[in-house]
């Protein structure tokens, strides 16, 4: 069994010690019903005891039922002990520590509760993953030794992986990277954090698409940095809207979250000049732009980047699973070493064995192939909801046109943002989950319309969940 701590020091009743420390981990549920405890003569050497005093302890655990012995097996914790929570013991202290007041603004994670119609945006199709090849690029991984080595990552990451990640993105995106300004993270979230730390200090700003992503905008508020909202028309982020004082900006302009709709290349253009006149750094989030249905796609901003200002951010968690954890930065060199040090300070380095078997599975051509696969069933999702809101939902919904990533947007035509939010809970009751769009203002006037992502919901049940949904901006509220 696992070692369990018992601590004898400054003590003098020895047994009466070790009794009550094992009699508490039972009650507590540490010691569970079945858990074997040591042998008797191992317990005593461990704790530097005579072999008789923890003889007189399991005698006494025994009597009172909290263990039973096997002749030949040992001694175990009894099947019918009562929990703790039906004894009356006294209460544990709740602390006097504090946290910091941010956290009392700060929103708790999402409790996604399991759905029949699951719209939420943000979600890829779990049952999509090839899950045979993926284990077999782990089990390689594991058996190579590299990243079981029991040494230490580089902060950047693995090396392999970093490679992979460059000529993918060069191939896909068409960004010319260097394997050695890729730094491999546990996810977008903690890219932003690491980038955060190595380009602003409490009381800077940094503007963010208003609506916007929630998560970043309560990352940079712990740390102390001023949040400025900034309108998003069609064309994206209102360039002109940026105020003075800005040291950075954070925006996803291939597919805007929430508003779906594509930075066009003059606004992409204006938004560089206006970093170059202000000395300030773009964060470019390209969460979810692996899929594509249809037009031309455009240049990501870091590709039209002469000026080192872009520092581009990816993430796995769309196109593999988010379970994985892993994401990169591409960073301008004139970044490279302080951005090694916030995330060496940050956690070291990721997981090496995720890293050393997502780095085979690309290599080997599983994750184009996967891209390839995923990417035709999303083309059809996206269609089907694109055609229901242009149709069945024409009189209360106009649809943002978007041809890229896992949700499409449509604004209430006529409906107020509550009035929205009030369909969004007649939904819930009868098992059909949507987003609202006034859940992701920052500043400005919370817009009506809904988001509805095609990643966690099968294609059979789309229609039926929409038509359930139409139901919905006609019925009473009761």
């Amino acid at each position: 069994m696992t070692a369990f701590h018992i601590s004898l020091v400054g003590r003098k009743n020895l047994s009466g010690e070790i009794y009550r420390q094992i009699r508490r981990a039972v009650l507590d549920r540490r010691l569970r019903p079945g858990d074997p405890l040591p042998p008797g003569r191992e317990l005593a050497r461990t704790l530097a005891v005579s072999r008789a005093t923890v003889t007189v302890v399991y005698e006494r655990l025994a009597a009172e039922g909290f263990v039973t012995s096997r002749q030949g097996s040992g001694t175990f914790i009894s099947e019918l002990v009562v929990p703790a929570g039906r004894e009356k013991t006294g209460r544990r202290s709740t602390g006097v520590l504090q946290p910091r007041q941010i956290w009392e603004a700060i929103a708790p994670p999402p409790a996604f509760e399991p759905v029949r119609f699951d719209f939420h945006a943000g979600f890829c199709d779990a049952s999509l993953f090839p899950h045979g090849a993926w284990r077999r690029s782990v089990v390689w991984a594991l058996r190579s030794g590299e990243a079981t080595a029991g040494t230490y990552e580089h902060p950047a990451g693995h090396h392999d992986l970093s490679v992979a990640i460059a000529r993918h993105i060069g191939i896909s995106r068409g960004i010319g990277a260097a394997s050695d300004d890729i730094i491999v993270t546990n996810g977008t979230q903690q890219a932003l954090d690491v980038l955060a730390r190595v380009l602003l200090a409490p009381g800077d700003a940094i503007a963010i698409e208003d609506p916007g992503y929630g998560p970043p905008r309560h990352l940079f508020k712990a740390l102390g940095i001023r949040i400025v909202g900034v309108p998003v028309d069609r064309q994206g982020l209102v360039v002109d809207a940026l105020p003075r004082g800005i040291r950075a900006v954070y925006v996803t302009p291939s597919h805007q979250f929430p508003l779906s709709v594509t930075m066009t290349l003059p606004r992409r253009q204006a938004l560089l000049a206006w970093a170059e006149r202000n000395n300030a750094a773009i964060i470019e989030d390209d969460y979810d732009s692996e899929f594509r249905f249809g037009g031309r796609p455009l240049e990501p901003l870091q590709t039209l980047d002469a000026k080192g200002r872009v520092i581009y951010v990816g993430s796995f968690s769309k196109t593999m699973l988010p379970t994985l954890r892993l994401g990169f930065i591409l960073t301008p060199p004139s970044l490279r070493a302080a951005v090694h040090k916030a995330k060496f300070v940050s956690d070291w380095h990721s997981s090496t064995p995720a890293q050393a078997a997502l780095a085979r599975f690309i290599d080997e051509g599983a994750f184009a192939r996967h891209i390839r696969r995923v990417n035709a069933i999303y083309r059809e999702r996206h269609q089907i909801i694109a055609d229901a809101i242009a149709n069945d939902f024409a009189e209360h919904l106009e649809l943002i046109p978007s041809t890229t990533g896992l949700h499409l947007t449509a604004l209430a035509r006529k409906m107020s943002a509550d009035q929205i939010a009030e369909i969004a809970r007649r939904a819930a009751d009868r098992s059909v989950a949507v987003q609202i769009l006034s859940r992701f203002a920052v500043n400005a006037i919370p817009r009506a319309g809904i988001m509805l992502g095609y990643g966690a919901i099968p294609t059979p049940r789309i229609e039926e969940g929409l038509h359930l949904l139409r139901a919905c901006f006609d019925s009473e509220p009761p």
